[in-house]
């Protein structure tokens, strides 16, 4: 890993003197992280060409619109490809590894190889022998199979890698608020001292819903694997678990479920939910796209105490509009990202994409600005329960697995959801 991740900064830094028939050469590898470096760049430079001749032609032009819309796609793709690309060099190295030197769950003999290579070598073979025939010694080559599953891509959530998180042993959680709102006032020396406003408490419910899966496998299939199903298996139903939550976690309408975050914004199914209101939600000044003055509002909306662990949380698509956006000086405000583990930014904000953010159209939240881990709070029942059942539904053995997980806003002050909209 760290002499990938040096490959991948020599990279980045050689790419001012590169000319610009490197960025041209035909993409040979793209799983290389320093090609994806180089194409990266390369096509963020076209996109701006393209763009920007766009921009200036002022027409509505089909041919033109469509070739930007094709780039600014690729763009996304390599930006999100390169951020998987170092991981998926270790995992390929990994594989390699697996089942080298073995037959089936049997490791190879090194003495009997040499023994049989040696006796080969000396002719003295009756019958001809081929390995398209088992009889004939096709059973001394066996096909060599990958012992790893490749899975189809489920997309999860980052919102819990962002959000506060607290475990507890009991049925639930509660938390209680104060508005702050105690009086105060001037007075003279002998002046009366009548009373003052006193704080209200309030307490807010952060209820726990419960997440299951119950697959089966048999058990024969279970005894004579090569490869661990019940750990594969476990591995699959944490993954679906955590599919599950993200989504819950941002749109969950709280029956049997999280309340998500999107439901307390202004105008949502929780806005009244919080003793201290609702997510603001900030106006993004065209009826149906976004702007670049909609998120310097957004921006500068959040107080000052939440700018400094701020994130701008947005989707996919509307990631493919913010890379249009352009500042005062012409400057384009989204720029890509050239490191491991570094977001794409927006003027200087790092980007968190989540699969499941709406996308730009009248009246969605294409994009919440904040910082995360101060406004939601993700409350799990610990432990995870899994039951191991081959009595119920002989000769399939049940792996009953559970989950109790809960989630809602913990302080809707540093969070800003970004509508489609015109400014009211």
């Amino acid at each position: 890993m760290k002499h990938i991740a040096l490959a991948a900064f020599a990279a980045s830094t050689a790419l001012a003197h590169m000319p610009r028939a490197v960025h041209a050469a035909p993409r040979a590898d793209s799983s290389d992280p320093k090609v994806m470096l180089t194409q990266l760049q390369a096509a963020f430079d076209d996109f701006k060409k393209a763009n920007d001749e766009k921009l200036k032609s002022k027409s509505d032009d089909v041919v033109m619109n469509e070739k930007v819309d094709r780039i600014n796609a690729a763009v996304g793709d390599l930006q999100s490809n390169f951020q998987k690309a170092l991981d998926d060099v270790n995992a390929k190295m990994a594989a390699a590894k697996i089942g080298a030197g073995v037959i089936g769950d049997i490791p190879g003999d090194p003495e009997y190889v040499s023994a049989f290579k040696a006796h080969m070598r000396k002719g003295d073979v009756q019958a001809a022998m081929t390995k398209g025939t088992a009889e004939d010694g096709g059973y001394l080559a066996p096909v060599e199979w990958d012992r790893t599953i490749t899975g189809k891509l489920k997309r999860v959530s980052p919102i819990r890698a962002n959000a506060r998180v607290i475990s507890i042993t009991t049925a639930g959680f509660k938390k209680l608020f104060t508005d702050r709102a105690v009086g105060s006032g001037w007075v003279g020396e002998t002046a009366a001292r009548p009373a003052t406003s006193t704080p209200q408490i309030g307490s807010l419910d952060f209820p726990l819903g419960e997440i299951y899966a119950n697959p089966a496998i048999s058990q024969q299939l279970l005894d004579d694997s090569a490869i661990d199903l019940e750990q594969w298996l476990s591995d699959e139903v944490d993954t679906e678990f955590a599919r599950q939550e993200g989504i819950a976690f941002l749109s969950g309408d709280g029956v049997n479920k999280p309340h998500g975050i999107l439901g307390y914004v202004t105008g949502g199914a929780h806005a009244a939910r919080h003793p201290w209101g609702a997510i603001e939600a900030i106006n993004s000044g065209s009826a149906a796209a976004l702007t670049s003055d909609g998120f310097i509002d957004l921006f500068y909306s959040l107080p000052a105490e939440f700018r400094q662990n701020a994130k701008l949380y947005t989707g996919r698509l509307a990631q493919a509009g913010m890379r249009k956006l352009k500042d005062g000086q012409n400057n384009y405000l989204w720029q890509p990202s050239f490191a491991a583990g570094q977001p794409a930014t927006l003027a200087g904000e790092a980007i968190v994409e989540i699969p499941d953010m709406p996308g730009v159209a009248a009246g969605s939240i294409a994009a919440l600005y904040g910082d995360m881990d101060a406004t939601y709070l993700v409350v799990d029942r610990v432990g995870i329960r899994v039951l191991r059942d081959p009595f119920t539904n002989k000769p399939f053995v049940h792996f009953y697995t559970t989950k109790r997980v809960g989630g809602g806003v913990y302080n809707p002050e540093p969070m800003r959801a970004l509508k489609i909209a015109v400014n009211a």
